[in-house]
């Protein structure tokens, strides 16, 4: 295999956090993380806990390639839920919200990635 076929984890989750648009860290060193319902910013802290969480979060969306709208991360949601959040009660209480906005925003790719 060549070097040019030799991509990391991380030069793949630096990709991404290029190509959406996220910091450097992806967000990890803010105290506030932004979500956008269409035209209305919402602002939530950003707990060690759910910093954390978002760690693991941000790879499966490398590893899956589910995007970051509300398909894509209730798509996410989903696939984490089944796949078992284990200790990570900030990933079970953020995948379990976003889940159920999937199930009306898109219900057929929520449940199939589940």
């Amino acid at each position: 295999m060549d070097d040019a076929n030799e991509a990391t984890l991380l030069d793949a989750r630096t990709r991404y956090y290029r190509a959406n648009g996220f910091d450097e860290d992806g967000g990890d060193s803010r105290s506030w993380v932004r979500v956008a319902l269409g035209p209305l910013p919402l602002y939530f802290p950003n707990s060690d806990a759910r910093r954390r969480a978002v760690r693991y979060h941000d790879v499966h969306h490398v590893l899956t390639g589910y995007g970051t709208d509300w398909a894509g991360e209730a798509e996410i949601g989903a696939w984490e839920v089944a796949s078992g959040c284990r200790d990570h009660l900030a990933a079970w209480h953020l995948n379990l919200s976003v889940m159920w906005v999937g199930l009306f925003v898109a219900p057929r790719r929520t449940w199939r990635a589940f």
